[in-house]
């Protein structure tokens, strides 16, 4: 058998990392691809992430360089598996220590939804979009993430396609709710073997009982979201919601909370804030019963709509019945808002950084090109965690020492078909500095990497507890 043909090596760690997914790609044209796709997904946002951007071409002209073509082929036609690269990267994330899923984390289900003109991009429907907060033209992504307090990252995605794709609309046997996506997100995390305490997810989520039911027929325990609106059947001039039931607790300041429990949320930059928790006993809830309902609250005088919490959940309260024959977890209320609390990664980080490495700028219709180019997306989401544990000290992060005197090119697929000479301003060349700059930090690839880890972790919602919950 003959040699592999050696590529062109990436910039500082991203070569080591690139290496890790080697052995998925039979070609190395579609090696030298990898690299060139990832590295251009963590360049700064000064332009869109689409094909003439990661190829650094003109916008119209340059889509016909050679080099926007490679790029065009290996995500659109090349023989490579999306689903082993995927697969590839969360077996790295759960091989790092540092890195390495813990079974106090939480699996967080979550969607997106872009705006995409047009008819003919797959998946692409008039639907509710809830990164614009409307209806509108556009693609619908479901997607799990696992995450503490330290780390998060996601696992796995799946594309929701309208039902006007198939023939037989809701009713034909191959669509799928989003609500079916994200318990089938669910079962492939355990099948991975991914642990975690709970899945975690909001009101739409929540307020599905058929969801709940699949979540418990996975063996899995949740904390779900609820509206402040969610009801039961009651008796005229009894409680019939939670909010309800939060309004009617008994409550006259911190000093004669009532059923209030006092829960201490510590923050990463240190400051701590006191929230108050209430287990509500009414209705269908209760700590002895199937489902447990939870209020937290920043104030329950008032309880403001944005710092307030409906909760559902069917862990088992601490000294039940269930407490002894369950095989959840058991969790009190400081867990269980612990829990939740793992969620505002999704709006405090997940979201912006996705977007900033080009989630949505692809400039492909297929299924397969848009699969391929979110796989990339999360590789390149990977790497700012995965190069942050290579090193000891952030300074060996920024600055890997490099003894080549030479800049490094990001290199370009030799597949590419030659093109004619044309002048370039070497300004415009897409060029890593092999060691700092005369200002602060290096520029490019390494450089954006740490500072879109910096701004997650700089945003995380908790610090982690001192001591178990």
């Amino acid at each position: 058998m003959s040699e592999r043909q050696v590529v062109s090596a990436a910039p500082g760690l991203l070569e080591a990392f690139s290496q890790e997914f080697d052995g998925l790609f039979s070609r190395r044209n579609q090696r030298e691809g990898f690299r060139q796709y990832v590295a251009g997904l963590l360049l700064p946002a000064e332009r869109n992430k689409t094909l003439t951007g990661l190829a650094n071409t003109e916008p119209v002209i340059g889509a016909q360089e050679g080099r926007a073509q490679s790029l065009q082929w290996y995500v659109s036609e090349s023989s490579w598996d999306e689903v082993a690269v995927n697969g590839r990267r969360v077996a790295l994330l759960m091989n790092t220590p540092s890195l390495a899923p813990r079974e106090d984390g939480a699996l967080v289900i979550d969607e997106t939804g872009d705006r995409k003109a047009g008819h003919k991009t797959a998946h692409v429907g008039r639907q509710y979009l809830a990164n614009v907060g409307k209806l509108d033209n556009g693609v619908v992504s479901v997607s799990s993430l696992w995450a503490d307090e330290q780390v998060y990252y996601p696992i796995d995605f799946e594309p929701y396609t309208p039902s006007r794709w198939f023939e037989g609309g809701k009713a034909d046997g191959a669509f799928r709710t989003k609500l079916k996506i994200a318990q089938e997100l669910v079962a492939q995390a355990l099948s991975r073997g991914i642990p975690f305490r709970a899945v975690v997810a909001d009101s739409f989520y929540g307020e599905d009982r058929t969801f709940r039911k699949g979540l418990e027929s996975l063996g899995v325990g949740y904390v779900l979201a609820l509206k402040p609106s969610h009801s039961w059947w009651h008796r005229e001039g009894t409680i019939g919601s939670l909010e309800e039931a939060a309004r009617a607790s008994a409550w006259a300041g911190p000093k004669q909370a009532g059923a209030w429990l006092s829960v201490q949320r510590t923050f990463r930059d240190g400051h701590i804030e006191p929230w108050w928790a209430l287990e509500v006993v009414a209705g269908p809830f209760g700590p002895q019963r199937l489902l447990r309902g939870v209020v937290v609250t920043t104030d329950p005088s008032t309880l403001p709509e944005l710092n307030t919490w409906y909760l559902i959940t069917n862990l088992p309260a601490p000294a039940s019945q269930r407490a002894a024959n369950s095989p959840l977890f058991v969790a009190s209320l400081a867990e269980i808002v612990r829990l939740y609390g793992l969620r505002t990664w999704v709006e405090q980080s997940y979201k912006q950084v996705k977007h900033t490495l080009g989630w949505a700028e692809y400039q492909v219709r297929s299924d397969l090109a848009i699969r391929r180019h979110w796989t990339l997306v999360w590789c390149a989401f990977t790497f700012c965690w995965w190069q942050a544990s290579q090193a000891n000290t952030i300074h060996d992060v920024l600055f890997v020492p490099d003894p080549a005197t030479q800049p490094i090119t990001i290199p370009i697929s030799s597949q590419s078909p030659p093109q004619k000479k044309r002048r370039i301003k070497p300004a415009s060349q897409p060029v890593l500095a092999s060691r700092p700059a005369s200002s602060q930090g290096l520029a490019r690839t390494l450089h954006h990497a740490q500072a879109l880890l910096a701004g997650v972790l700089a945003a995380s919602p908790t610090a982690a507890f001192s001591t178990p919950p």
